[in-house]
């Protein structure tokens, strides 16, 4: 069984490794959208994965890391692509939400996805 939780957030950030003249190597902004899912079966006592209002207090706290930031200032995120946010995430996520299966972070107005569901697929 699967629950999920959305988060956004906006932020800043360049891509130091787009070539010279290339636009994503200037500086701009996204709106991201990010959800998360967890995977288990309902408790027997509570009926719950997992609390919606400990999956948001997590969220929120990594949220917080990103809204209105600049992402190449925020370590491990100096090449923000939409991949290594992805990662980060995953990294910031999993060791309070053991329950973590997969990670899509969306720019929509790009049209553009990043899906990740964890070591399974390295």
């Amino acid at each position: 069984m699967r629950i999920t939780k959305q988060f956004s957030f906006d932020a800043a950030h360049f891509l130091p490794h787009a070539e010279d003249g290339h636009p994503n190597r200037r500086l701009h902004g996204h709106s991201f959208r990010v959800i998360v899912a967890l995977d288990g079966m309902p408790d027997a006592t509570t009926g719950l994965i997992r609390d919606f209002g400990d999956v948001e207090k997590v969220l929120g706290e990594v949220r917080g890391e990103l809204d209105h930031h600049f992402l190449n200032e925020i370590e491990g995120l100096e090449a923000p692509t939409l991949e290594n946010i992805t990662l980060w995430l995953w990294a910031r996520l999993a060791p309070p939400l053991p329950e973590l299966a997969r990670i899509e972070i969306h720019r929509d107005s790009c049209g553009e996805s990043c899906i990740y569901e964890g070591s399974r697929h390295r």
